[in-house]
């Protein structure tokens, strides 16, 4: 009689136990993904307002603007195409929607939100954000921030929170 060649049930069982905990152990990693995803976009909207922040101050220096302090009723502003108006402080956009929102273009799955000083894009939920705390408190976001008060030169400041992506 031939002797017939295969797995034996134990086999089986050992090789299904030994799949069973390696997908257990590297499934976390493939789970967190979108939170990565999220994070290195985060990093990419970071640089997009560095990079439209620098095009804004280089077109105010070239105009004579770049250490005029914004005031409310007749503020410097720079144009950077022929309809678009941005208003600067120190030759650097404001932290709203007519500053640097108006300066960098974002994509659809992302939205704005204008704090105090501060400008913050975060994803589109398809929630209504509108309170920068909010945002603070979701704790996946990039930020501009620029004084207008100050009455020095200072650059503005960009933080990327990807705590809670």
């Amino acid at each position: 009689m031939k002797k017939q060649g295969g797995f034996t049930l134990i086999e089986l069982v050992v090789v299904i136990v030994i799949l069973g905990i390696l997908a257990v152990t590297a499934a976390p990693k493939f789970l967190n993904m979108q939170g990565d995803a999220r994070a290195a976009a985060l990093e990419g909207v970071q640089g997009a307002m560095q990079g439209a922040a620098g095009i804004v101050y280089a077109k105010s220096a070239m105009d004579g603007e770049d250490k005029t302090a914004y005031a409310a009723t007749s503020g410097p502003s720079v144009t950077l195409d022929s309809s678009t108006e941005i208003p600067t402080h120190n030759g650097y956009p404001l932290a709203t929607a007519a500053g640097i929102g108006a300066a960098m273009t974002t994509t659809g799955d992302m939205e704005a939100v204008v704090g105090d000083d501060i400008y913050y894009i975060i994803f589109d939920d398809g929630k209504t954000t509108t309170a920068a705390s909010d945002v603070t408190t979701g704790a996946c976001y990039v930020s501009y921030a620029l004084d207008k008060d100050s009455s020095t030169v200072t650059e503005p400041t960009y933080s990327v929170v990807s705590t809670g992506c």
